[in-house]
């Protein structure tokens, strides 16, 4: 960074600073933790000496649970271990059949996903906002931004079921709900991605979303439309047509680049002869609000009774478990 010429390239010298600022947060953090760990050791002493003195014993409960939740937050990044881990991610949700019920369902997941990045210091855009027709959304696209965003968030791929007592069924039903979430790493212009401007339908219309709390209204939102392949990307966010076009091709690379990422995952699955199922329609978790309370994972079969935590963006516990999951599939023995 002294370097001279350092400067030469933005684009380049904004990685270098990137990645350095990523490497000194991990140092940052270890040392800390060990500061933390080694101020415990001696209050644990210092109360073991002198039963009696409460003010110690009070401030060692009062530390305890800070440096533990510390600990395991450091813990959990040790298992981002993938190539594009450190990447902002770009979610999408997408409610399944199902009209206002489903869409609805998709909103309660958009405020979930809000709570958690909120609650880890990352920023979010909406890239893309669809209305539901009563209530809820029919389609979300966000950019969640910073350190390991999609390292976090690619355990969330797949199929989300609820099943609640419907606020919109006057019988007081019983509902099952669907929603497809989709996470892909935002890449880099470094990264090679085959996009033949001939491949690529563009498609312009006035935004239809939320003004306000979600997305600025605008006249020249950009829908691309990947002709060889059927894959559709929109952005509306942006005050410019140029913007939107520039935002939607680089979710439609993402997309293409994860499709050529899922397809050599299964070549190599049948090389070995696994049963893999990356897909879509791959349930991954239910949220049961009726006839009794518990968000389960159905890969890990990690769950939770406290539902309205989880709903609040309390996700680490359920991520911590898919890293955990995803290294001893990946490392058998």
């Amino acid at each position: 960074m002294a370097d001279p010429s350092f400067w030469d390239d933005n684009q380049k010298a904004q990685a270098v600073i990137d990645a350095n600022n990523s490497l000194k947060s991990k140092y940052d953090n270890f040392h800390n933790l060990q500061e933390s760990v080694e101020e415990l050791d001696v209050l644990l002493e210092l109360a073991t000496e002198d039963p009696t003195d409460t003010d110690i014993s009070a401030e060692l409960e009062e530390k305890m649970p800070v440096v533990s939740h510390r600990m395991e937050q450091y813990q959990l990044t040790l298992l981002l271990n993938e190539k594009y881990d450190q990447n902002n991610a770009i979610l999408e949700i997408h409610p399944g059949a199902g009209g206002t019920e489903s869409q609805d369902w998709g909103a309660m997941l958009l405020r979930m996903y809000d709570r958690w990045a909120e609650q880890h210091g990352l920023s979010v855009e909406t890239v893309d906002y669809q209305e539901g027709d009563e209530a809820g959304i029919k389609s979300v696209t966000l950019l969640i931004s910073g350190d390991n965003a999609f390292g976090y968030l690619r355990s969330e791929k797949g199929v989300h079921r609820l099943v609640r007592i419907s606020p919109f069924d006057s019988a007081g039903r019983r509902h099952t709900s669907f929603a497809s979430v989709n996470v892909m790493p935002e890449l880099s212009d470094d990264v090679e991605v085959d996009l033949r401007p001939e491949d690529v339908k563009m498609e312009v219309f006035r935004s239809s979303g939320a003004g306000g709390q979600h997305i600025n209204k605008t006249s020249s939102a950009v829908r691309l439309i990947h002709i060889p392949t059927g894959l559709v990307t929109s952005s509306q966010a942006q005050r410019s047509q140029f913007q939107n076009k520039a935002t939607a091709e680089k979710m439609l690379k993402a997309k293409l680049y994860q499709l050529e990422m899922e397809k050599k995952e299964k070549e190599r699955a049948q090389i070995q002869g696994e049963q893999l199922d990356i897909g879509w329609g791959s349930q991954i978790r239910s949220y049961v609000f009726h006839p009794y309370s518990m968000v389960k994972d159905h890969r890990t079969d990690h769950e939770t009774g406290n539902i309205q935590a989880v709903m609040d963006g309390d996700l680490d516990p359920f991520i911590n478990a898919y890293l955990q999951w995803k290294l001893q599939q990946e490392n058998p023995q």
